[in-house]
């Protein structure tokens, strides 16, 4: 779990705020990266080379992830959150939520196989 790469649509509410709860919360190493064309932060090869585990926020983002990298995500650990986008970035309702939704999902003992979800 060294490097927790999240991924949203536009990486500029979920995404960002889950890195930073993330990273005080497990004091490891987070980025975060977008999938839409248009995201702060576009989602790139070197994002994916770089993660040890990749939590995405919706189950369709965690299907567009699989079709647009395929292979390149295979031995990455794989997390939906399920997380809606109707919060807006740090706000108190989503940190609460991804407090919870990390604690619960990323400190699972033992890491899935190669292009398994949770």
């Amino acid at each position: 779990m060294a490097n927790i790469l999240f991924i949203c649509g536009k990486a500029r509410k979920r995404s960002p705020t889950a890195a930073d709860v993330a990273s005080r919360l497990f004091a490891v190493e987070t980025d975060y990266a977008g999938l839409s064309n248009d995201a702060d932060e576009r989602l790139n090869l070197e994002h994916i080379k770089w993660a040890d585990t990749i939590a995405v926020m919706e189950k369709r983002q965690l299907s567009r992830l699989k079709r647009q990298y395929g292979a390149l995500i295979n031995g990455k650990r794989l997390v939906c959150l399920d997380v809606p986008d109707q919060y807006e970035f740090m706000q108190p309702e989503l940190v609460a939520l991804l407090d919870e939704k990390l604690r619960r999902t990323l400190t699972k003992a033992a890491p899935r196989h190669a292009g398994s979800s949770d």
